[in-house]
Parts: C-alpha cells; sequence; structure tokens
C-alpha cells in the first residue's frame, strides 16, 4: 500500500474543512472559549484516565494491532507517534485526542465488529483527524458544549456563548472535519470500496447479519437520499436534523453523505495526483502545490444552501 513521505495535511484537507474552520473562528465568542480552555482543560489529564483505565497498544499488548498501527503512522508521515489505547466499551466508536501529545482511543465494540483492513481504515480516519490539527479544537468544541448545556448565570464568563453562534459553528466545523479523515483514510487503503464498507457497517451493520448486507445496496441508497433534495422541504429537514431539530446536533455527516464526497473525491485529478506522488509536502521548499479541484465551487454553494434554508426555516415558523 502507498506511503506519503513528507506529506502535508493541505494536500488532501477537504475545502469545506478549511471553510468551515475559518467561520468557526471568525464568530465572536471564540477567543474567549480557547483562552479559557487553554486555562481549565489539560492534555495531561486524560492521558492521566486512559493509562488507569484503559489498555495501552504495544508491541506486546495487542500486538497486531499495533503493527497495523505503525503501517498507518508510516503511511501518512506522522511524527510524533500517537499513543494508542484499547478502552472496555460496547459503543462502537473510535476518537483522537491531544496535540503536544496526541492519542487514539479504540473501542472493545469496535474491535468485535471491524476485520484487520476494516480496522485499519478506522486508524487511518483518526490519524487523519491529528495529521490536520483537528484534535484540540473538538475538545474545545465538546468543552464548550458541555459548559453551555450547564450554563446559568455562571461559569467562566461563557453565558453568550449559545446566542453568538459559536455551539452551531463548533458542530458545522466538525461535521466538515470528518470529510479531510475519510480523505486521509482512502490515500492509505487506496481502496474506495473498502473505505465504504468500512463506513456502511459503523452504520448499522450487525456481525450476526453481515452477510445479508450489500455495499452496493447501501451506495443506492446513498444515492436515493440525494435525489430526495428534489423537494425543497427535505432539505429544510435536513438542515434542521443536523442542527438540533429533534433535540440533539449531530457532530458526524450522514453515512450516506460521506459516501458522496468520498466517490468524488476518488474520481478526481486531485485524488490522481497525490497517488501519483505529487502532493504538498509539510515543510519542505519546492513544495508541489496541488490545486483544490472544486468545479461546483463547494464552499460557496454550501454558504448559498444554509442560507436559503434559513430563509426557508424562518418562513416555516411565521405560518
Amino acid at each position: 500500500m502507498p506511503t506519503y513521505t513528507g506529506i502535508s495535511s493541505e494536500a488532501f484537507r477537504h475545502p469545506l474543512d478549511r471553510e468551515a474552520e475559518n467561520a468557526l473562528r471568525s464568530v465572536p465568542g471564540f477567543d474567549l472559549i480557547a483562552s479559557k480552555f487553554v486555562e481549565f482543560v489539560y492534555e495531561r489529564p486524560q492521558y492521566v484516565y486512559l493509562m488507569g483505565n484503559s489498555i495501552q497498544v504495544g508491541p506486546r499488548q495487542y500486538a497486531s494491532i499495533y503493527q497495523i498501527f505503525r503501517g498507518c503512522v508510516r503511511d501518512l508521515d506522522i511524527l510524533p507517534e500517537p499513543t494508542l489505547f484499547v478502552s472496555q466499551n460496547p459503543q462502537v466508536n473510535s476518537y483522537s485526542l491531544g496535540k503536544e501529545q496526541p492519542l487514539i482511543i479504540l473501542n472493545t465494540g469496535l474491535l468485535d465488529l471491524l476485520n484487520e483492513k476494516e480496522l485499519k481504515t478506522v486508524l487511518a480516519h483518526e490519524l487523519g483527524h491529528i495529521k490536520c490539527g483537528h484534535p484540540t479544537l473538538n475538545q474545545m468544541a465538546i468543552w464548550a458544549m458541555g459548559i453551555a448545556s450547564m450554563i446559568g448565570e455562571v461559569t467562566f464568563g461563557l453565558g453568550n456563548v449559545v446566542s453568538s453562534g459559536l455551539i452551531y459553528a463548533f458542530y458545522e466545523w466538525r461535521r466538515k472535519a470528518e470529510l479531510s479523515a475519510d480523505r486521509a483514510a482512502l490515500l492509505v487503503m487506496d481502496d474506495l470500496n473498502l473505505v465504504m464498507e468500512t463506513m456502511m457497517k459503523l452504520a448499522g451493520v450487525s456481525s450476526k447479519y453481515a452477510n445479508e448486507c450489500s455495499l452496493q445496496e447501501f451506495i443506492r441508497q446513498s444515492d436515493n437520499y440525494q435525489d430526495l433534495d428534489q423537494d425543497g422541504l427535505n432539505q429544510v429537514y435536513k438542515f434542521l436534523l443536523y442542527n438540533g431539530g429533534q433535540g440533539v446536533m449531530l457532530s458526524h455527516p450522514f453515512p450516506v453523505e460521506r459516501l458522496q464526497y468520498l466517490q468524488n473525491w476518488a474520481n478526481s485529478s486531485e485524488y490522481r495526483q497525490i497517488r501519483a506522488g505529487n502532493y504538498k509536502r509539510a515543510g519542505a521548499e519546492g513544495a508541489v502545490e496541488v490545486e483544490v479541484e472544486s468545479p461546483k465551487n463547494e464552499s460557496e454553494e454550501l454558504r448559498r444552501q444554509i442560507q436559503e434554508l434559513q430563509k426557508e426555516i424562518n418562513r416555516i415558523k411565521g405560518n
């Protein structure tokens, strides 16, 4: 499988990820959150907790997983090597933390569901988050949302966080950051179907009935989901579902949407150039600048759609 020596995260970072982060940093309240986060939250307690309550993966502990992990670290050229933990938790999940001392946590529920290639896909995805510097912003988002949920007239002077739109901006960025991490997984695995099959498994495949699930049917479901946009009201429902319409805001895009984004990128000249070794390198003189292929100007299109959906929501509220 390919190894991308010296690759910069900017070589594969999704333009919507960049756009959403820039929008997040411009929202009133972000600087306050950042300063309070640095003041009150540190990486070390998380590391201490995991060391005391999880299993650290290494050459003599989950050795086969460690070898898969080391291969992904090499392929994405990540230094220093993050610390990998396995946590006893039936929820099918994984996540990454930290900046100076990056960490990746795999739940046992995830290990029980996935085979080795699918596990490698997940590890590459989490390493993609670390490569892009996502964990710090993500931890800030989780912390800010926790504070916002318990806010009264007290707690760190953050009472205006929700009304400022900062929480919405955090969620929007978190969803778009997943698109960049999905690209990292595809680069490492070099197998679009395998990455999509892993997404399907995480979406709702049972170990007992896995033989009855079809990737082609899941792709067809993804296409049908896109067709729902032909009805303008469905677009409103999608917007509301992502942004608290059912009482909770979603931190990840729907798997069927992630399939569409990944398929488009897998068929792009940008992806082919990276696969050929023509990619932007981190801190290298004469780095190859890869032009981002965005024929429909996705960032502007996203902004336009959100504005139109907001108008439609306001209209419905007024009726």
